[in-house]
């Protein structure tokens, strides 16, 4: 049976911490606590770790991770662009629960499955990941559960979806509002393109918080006739 570390035990949280780094290194998988759900982890530039964790999920290459980092600076690391409005997203809602799509820097060695170009970028508000981040770089992170089920909201709930197929758990309680994050697409920021902001998944960020620093750069929601 894969360990359970108890993060809020800080004896447990340096063992937890030191076996998670080491199960990265191997190309295993880690559960780990975020702002919004659990989310199982792997190593970015690893395609057999990343192809693991999809396994492990029960996903498709066609349904790629989104990438966690430390900081903006990974983040300009891992992009071919970032735009003037991406900054102002990025100053106000990371870390947190926003995700963003850009076009991935084309000279990284890497193969995070069906992505046509592009790489889902956020940064946690969550110490114990940004913590395992710093020491790691990137890593391939989506919700801790099986496809088709429901996000973990704690280390047992993954547990019990993942078992084995995960090296290390990193508990941290409860996710505080297990609500994932907010997915947007940017890459029309990028070149000459249509200058629209797409949200691909409704979470954390309201569109309505998008829109104080997009204006009318975010596409219309379709919920609301008053945004057209």
């Amino acid at each position: 049976m894969s360990p359970i570390f108890d993060c809020r035990d800080e004896a447990q949280l340096l063992s937890g911490m030191r076996n998670a780094r080491q199960a990265i290194g191997r190309g295993e998988l880690v559960v780990i606590p975020t702002d919004t759900v659990y989310g199982v982890a792997a190593d970015a530039f690893s395609a057999n770790a990343v192809q693991r964790l999809l396994d492990a999920k029960g996903r498709t290459r066609q349904m790629p991770p989104p990438v966690l980092v430390a900081g903006v600076a990974t983040l300009r690391a891992l992009v071919a662009e970032v735009p003037e409005p991406v900054d102002r997203l990025v100053e106000r809602f990371w870390p947190g629960g926003l995700t963003i799509v850009l076009p991935a820097q084309p000279s990284l060695s890497w193969d995070l499955g069906e992505t046509r170009g592009t790489v889902a970028v956020r940064m946690p508000a969550h110490r114990i990941a940004l913590e395992l981040l710093e020491e790691t770089g990137p890593l391939a992170v989506s919700s801790a559960n099986l496809t088709g089920r429901a996000a973990a909201i704690s280390a047992e709930d993954a547990e019990q979806m993942l078992g084995e197929s995960v090296a290390v758990y990193l508990a941290d309680g409860l996710s505080s509002n297990g609500v994932a994050s907010t997915i947007i697409d940017a890459t029309s920021l990028v070149g000459d393109g249509e200058s629209l902001v797409r949200v691909l998944r409704d979470g954390a960020v309201s569109r309505a918080e998008l829109r104080e620093v997009l204006g009318e750069l975010l596409e219309p929601d379709p919920e609301d006739p008053s945004s057209s």
